[in-house]
């Protein structure tokens, strides 16, 4: 593993990085140097987890009396832009995490909430167990996962799929059904027995995330760490933060590609024959691709970063006990707005990258490749079209939005 900078925050004491501080800048430029190796698979992501623990990341929601970062959710998202410009894989590795201690933060004096929320703030990092494979009809989010009695306590037993962050994770949280019905969360420890996380993803992009299998095999779980869903304090439109967290993720490579851009074409010395001017980086045509890119990741940032705001208002009111529905509505079409174009935008972008850079661009040791494969796998979680014609439904008839899971 590489050496963790000395100024990092370390110990269960020490205070978590804060917004703007100088070391969650040298974090971020750590991680983006190593980058590169990352993507041409000469290195995992443990060295950059590594790096996000000494730093005490995953405290950064939580107020700095309680030794964390004290970040506003708009902040949290400005810090998904910058992880995702330096590796997409990071913020997506994260993303559970992150929107774990939301829910946490919302009931942090609720059994088992207040107990979860507690092995945050001595450092632990948190994945979820939700999705399955198989047959799923429209409107059903049932599983096969099952939590059933055994001494005094339970064991869960089932298959999870799109495991993003929990071979990285100290603790995984795991939806699942008993057996009259009820769905619950059990949470059990990465390491404990009977829990299988294998880095199985076979996925084009986002490589590095371990987004593959985990099996859990007659796991014991504790009374104490079981969460009725019944009993939890839900808010609309809950999976916005999700959704919009991967769209952030997305506009972060749009910047990748620019500063990829630039550096091309820069360190270019010949030009076509036919081209405008013998240097590319004074070539119009090449400067117009740029000025292009240039402004779709404008374009991209302020959209995400304009929905991360209302968001932020929305969960204000929801920490302070009264959700506002229509600030979480506000905050469901912004994200929802943002992913129909960003998406169409990044690939885009990702592809024209190439037209700045000649067949040099194209070989595998310069990995620009990477940018449309993770563009194109995070889009992938939530297809365009139905996003859009709920939207369309929306404006035309009022048709009120899809408030379960991944709207």
């Amino acid at each position: 593993m590489g050496k963790i900078e000395s100024n990092l925050p370390t110990g269960l004491d020490a205070q978590a990085v804060t917004p703007g501080s100088t070391a969650l800048r040298e974090l971020v430029a750590a991680i983006a140097r190593e980058a590169h190796a990352r993507a041409n698979g000469e290195a995992d992501a443990h060295d950059a987890i590594a790096r996000v623990r000494a730093a005490r990341l995953g405290l950064y929601r939580l107020p700095v009396d309680e030794g964390g970062g004290g970040a506003s959710l708009p902040q949290l998202f400005e810090l998904v832009l910058d992880l995702a410009e330096a590796d997409s894989n990071i913020p997506h590795i994260l993303r559970n995490h992150f929107a774990f201690v939301e829910r946490a933060r919302r009931t942090p004096d609720r059994a088992p909430y207040s107990r979860w929320l507690a092995s945050v703030k001595e450092g632990a990092l948190y994945g979820i167990g939700a999705s399955e494979t198989g047959n799923q009809n429209i409107g059903d989010g049932d599983g096969a996962t099952s939590l059933q009695p055994h001494g005094d306590g339970y064991v869960l037993d089932g298959v999870k799929y799109y495991s993003t962050g929990n071979l990285y994770a100290d603790y995984i949280v795991v939806n699942a059904k008993t057996g009259d019905g009820r769905f619950v969360a059990a949470r059990v420890a990465v390491g404990q027995k009977g829990v299988d996380v294998r880095d199985d993803w076979d996925g084009i992009g986002q490589r590095r995330t371990a987004s593959g299998t985990t099996v859990y095999e007659r796991v014991a779980v504790s009374r104490d760490d079981v969460l009725y869903y019944d009993d939890e304090f839900k808010v609309p439109w809950q999976a916005t933060f999700s959704q919009l967290w991967l769209t952030t993720i997305i506009a972060g490579i749009l910047r990748a590609v620019v500063k990829d851009a630039i550096a091309l074409l820069k360190r270019r010395e010949r030009n076509y024959y036919h081209a405008i001017d013998a240097r590319p980086a004074h070539d119009p045509l090449l400067q117009e691709i740029v000025g292009r890119l240039d402004s779709a990741a404008y374009v991209a940032e302020s959209s995400v970063l304009r929905a991360a705001d209302a968001l932020g208002r929305a969960y204000d009111s929801a920490l302070a006990g009264t959700p506002d529905e229509a600030l979480f509505l506000e905050a469901a079409l912004f994200s929802a707005r943002s992913k129909v174009l960003i998406d169409e935008l990044a690939l885009d972008a990702a592809t024209k990258l190439f037209d700045v850079g000649g067949a040099s661009a194209g070989k595998q040791s310069a990995a620009l490749d990477r940018h449309w494969r993770n563009i194109r796998t995070i889009a992938s979680h939530n297809p365009v079209a139905y996003k859009a014609r709920v939207l369309g439904a929306h404006a035309l008839h009022g048709t009120a939005l899809p408030n379960g899971a991944f709207f």
